[in-house]
């Protein structure tokens, strides 16, 4: 771990030479904030979702209608974290159209925007309902 601030942090587990806007099946794991149970709870092996839980699922479900090259494919939600597998499949002319609507380029398009915006998406949903809530 490294020291920032008088603070120890993490180094990110991404390949630097990866660019994580290509077209290829990503495994992703979010977690909620110390890991505290705010989807839900398993009961007799199954996950009972809570009402946020079912949110987070819902949301999850949604991702391909914001991000339109993007593909879902296994997913569970946890009480405590979500797995996913986000396949990004861009077409060619997706890429080049896409340059010249966002003046941060692909920056919109690759893996971090999307975990970006799946986060935010539940965040605002709770903070609207007055749930308490934390990645």
């Amino acid at each position: 771990m490294i020291k920032y601030e008088d603070k120890f942090w993490i180094e990110t587990t991404r390949l630097p030479s990866w660019d994580y806007g290509a077209n290829a099946p990503y495994f992703v794991t979010i977690c909620t904030k110390n890991r505290e149970r705010f989807f839900g709870e398993i009961i007799h092996n199954n996950i009972e979702l809570s009402p946020l839980g079912k949110i987070a699922f819902n949301y999850w479900l949604n991702i391909p209608k914001h991000f339109p090259f993007v593909e879902l494919d296994e997913f569970i939600i946890m009480p405590n974290y979500i797995h996913g597998i986000i396949v990004i499949n861009k077409s060619e002319t997706h890429n080049i159209a896409s340059l010249h609507k966002n003046k941060f380029g692909l920056q919109s398009q690759n893996l971090a925007s999307i975990v970006r915006g799946y986060k935010s998406g539940v965040t605002t949903y709770a903070k609207t309902n007055n749930l308490h809530f934390a990645w």
